[in-house]
């Protein structure tokens, strides 16, 4: 029935057929090492579905998305609900990626208002806020305000202190004296003398006994020399570091005799110091009046004095004070009530200058009162008649310059 009488059918395995202790023995072993078997599947199935169930329950209820080998990486889930923010508006093709901003600088002018007596006229605000107008460089500027004060003094006393004549110091300081006593407890005064350098005496203070102390220690000069260029700058290079407006009053002959500096450079620290106004009283008057009368065919110093006395007024008049000469001593006391009240009683007048540049420039200034014909405001007294008047403000700044 077989092709092959050699080949057995697979039935006839010798496995199967074998021996039937072979049998036994691999039948014990399995019955043997069952439970084991089915304890380790068991155990490696649970341990899966825990680990499995503890990285569910550490998932955050509001995150999502891929677990690492530490736990499951929580990525917020986008919230459906909110509405996509507009888009930007799109930006004109001409339009600049910078800003500009500039810095328009105000002008401050203290103006003040005096009669033909040299007394302060007062007139209300309201009348003279109409009324003012300034140019600079010759170009109307808008005013932005005119206030009324009553300022506290801030000044530095300047006496001459030489040998040179000894009337020009007995003047200076019985001047001195009078401007002291008119102080107020608000004022503040630094006093100075000047021969060959400049001195000070005491420094600021409010205390009118320190000030006439400071005095009586001018008693004897030690130089003939009177530098005033010098001892100016000088003043005028303190003045600058202290805040706010000061006054400089000078009460001098005026000549100067020694200074390494000349008019020029004086005259161009004056027009650079911002906020100090100059009062001048010029003893030289009084001492020219006094040799004329004991030597009228001596006239050849005169010159010198007049000179002297000019400088005195161009200091005055390029900060807005005023300058005195006195020919008599009697005149000295209302002289300094006079500086005391125009320091106090002033108009301060503020605008915004048309022209911006912050060139380091000097720009002339032009204060008026004009009427609605833009001609000079007429000002009447009590008895209806027509009042002279003079307008004192100085005649220009410096403007700052950019890297200022």
């Amino acid at each position: 029935m077989y092709p092959d009488k050699h080949l057995k059918p697979l039935t006839k395995s010798p496995v199967v057929c074998g021996s039937p202790g072979v049998a036994l023995a691999a039948l014990a072993v399995t019955l043997m090492f069952w439970p084991l078997l089915s304890f380790a599947q068991s155990g490696s199935g649970t341990a899966a579905q825990s680990q499995s169930q503890q990285q569910q329950d550490q998932t955050p209820a509001e995150a999502g998305g891929p677990g690492g080998e530490s736990g499951p990486i929580a990525v917020p889930k986008r919230n459906t609900d909110e509405t996509p923010p507009p888009p930007p508006k799109p930006k004109p093709a001409d339009a600049p990626e910078y800003s500009l901003h500039v810095t328009v600088p105000v002008v401050t002018i203290d103006a003040h208002l005096m009669g033909k007596d040299g007394r302060p006229i007062d007139l209300p605000v309201d009348v003279v806020q109409d009324h003012f107008k300034v140019w600079e460089d010759g170009v109307p500027q808008k005013i932005t305000s005119v206030t009324r004060s009553k300022a506290p003094i801030t000044a530095v006393l300047l006496v001459e202190f030489a040998a040179t004549n000894y009337n020009f110091m007995y003047d200076a300081l019985n001047a001195s004296y009078v401007f002291a006593s008119s102080l107020e407890p608000q004022d503040w005064v630094a006093v100075a003398s000047f021969d060959i350098k400049p001195h000070i005496i005491v420094d600021f203070t409010q205390d009118k006994q320190a000030i006439f102390g400071a005095l009586n220690t001018l008693r004897i000069p030690g130089f003939s020399e009177t530098d005033i260029f010098d001892a100016m700058y000088d003043m005028l290079d303190r003045l600058d570091r202290v805040p706010g407006h000061k006054e400089l009053v000078v009460v001098a002959s005026g000549r100067d005799t020694f200074s390494k500096l000349t008019l020029d450079q004086i005259l161009k620290k004056v027009k650079s110091t911002p906020d100090v106004t100059i009062y001048t009283i010029c003893t030289g008057e009084a001492f020219i009046e006094r040799a004329t009368a004991a030597n009228p065919f001596s006239t050849g110093w005169q010159l010198d004095y007049l000179q002297a006395k000019n400088q005195m007024a161009a200091f005055a008049r390029m900060t807005g004070g005023r300058t005195y000469a006195p020919r008599l001593l009697g005149e000295l006391p209302d002289i300094f009530r006079e500086v005391a009240g125009a320091i106090r009683d002033q108009y301060t007048i503020t605008y915004k200058p048309t022209n911006t540049k912050q060139d380091g420039t000097y720009r002339k200034l032009k204060v008026e009162l004009v009427g609605p014909d833009d001609k000079p405001l007429i000002i009447k007294d009590q008895k209806n008649k027509d009042l002279k008047y003079t307008i004192v403000a100085r005649d220009g700044y410096t403007a700052k310059h950019e890297v200022e």
